[in-house]
């Protein structure tokens, strides 16, 4: 992490395809963890205490970088702040949300299509020209997240009977789909371990009052044991801490368009660690969204001409 921060990155790409392929492994793990343990911990004290132990970790590395860019933190103040709101606070918050009414394979699935909604979002708000075959794919993408909400029951959709927690993925899809818009749009001259841990820093204050209110009017909280700790300790580590530093190195090392494509094994993971660990089983309208949204990725982010940013 220091050598990154100080811009020194060595050339080993062997290490960076072991580190994209444990990304997914953990970002899956989040979704298996987070719906095997949300009736034990209440989402938003999932999220807040995931990144509070998070940012403990984190501290002693990132933060003399934070006091060395401190001007251009205070700069961006207002960015940073956007950004953090969409990534660490919103989408892992909703993401915790969703496991409360729907299965870890539909989170994995719905997740997975990140990529789908960064596209339209920055067609939409950035004016990026979009090729007819990324339209094709992004309106494969989304007929397939459709097949998973509906469970292939077209009348779940016409009569608005669709699993909260489904749509309440697709509301955290598209925040980090704004957070990658943002983050194009407004980018932030910072080295990725100063970033990270400004981030967490900023989203864990933007989270507090939710979590503070949520604690004393609704859920009450939770009683800290082995059992509620192991699983904090995991989606401050492996999804957050580490995931977020293999997925920045392998981009680094093989560049964003071959990296992306190991973000098709999350739901693939995802599949294996549910059926093993909450016998989740999967069914046809999994199979055939699932088909449906990779295929939409595969034409949405293939790479023409000129190499996607």
């Amino acid at each position: 992490m220091a050598a990154e921060n100080a811009g020194i990155v060595p050339r080993t790409p062997g290490l960076a395809y072991i580190g994209l392929v444990l990304t997914p492994l953990f970002w899956a793990g989040n979704a298996v963890v987070a719906r095997g343990t949300v009736d034990s911990i209440p989402p938003l004290s999932m999220s807040f205490w995931r990144w509070v132990i998070a940012l403990c970790i984190l501290l002693p590395v990132g933060l003399p970088g934070v006091w060395r860019h401190r001007q251009v933190i205070r700069q961006h103040l207002g960015s940073m702040l956007a950004l953090a709101t969409f990534s660490v606070a919103a989408f892992n918050s909703l993401l915790y949300y969703a496991a409360l009414t729907t299965t870890a394979t539909n989170i994995a699935l719905i997740n997975s299509t990140i990529p789908i909604f960064v596209a339209l979002l920055a067609w939409l708000l950035l004016g990026d020209r979009t090729r007819p075959l990324q339209a094709l794919g992004i309106g494969l993408a989304i007929l397939g997240i459709l097949t998973v909400v509906a469970q292939g029951d077209l009348s779940v959709l016409l009569n608005l009977q669709a699993q909260p927690g489904d749509l309440i993925m697709v509301a955290a899809v598209a925040s980090w789909g704004l957070f990658s818009v943002l983050l194009r749009r407004q980018a932030v001259p910072l080295p990725p371990l100063t970033f990270l841990t400004t981030q967490i820093l900023l989203g864990s204050c933007v989270l507090l009052p939710f979590y503070l209110t949520d604690l004393v009017f609704f859920s009450g909280g939770f009683s800290w044991s082995g059992s509620t700790a192991l699983p904090l300790l995991y989606f401050a580590i492996f999804p957050g801490i580490l995931a977020y530093g293999f997925w920045n190195y392998g981009v680094q090392q093989i560049g964003p368009a071959k990296a992306a494509i190991f973000m098709y094994l999350v739901p693939v993971f995802a599949s294996v660690l549910a059926s093993i660990f909450l016998d989740e089983a999967l069914g046809a309208p999994h199979l055939i969204g699932g088909a449906l949204i990779l295929s939409g990725l595969l034409l949405a982010t293939r790479v023409g001409r000129r190499p996607p940013v």
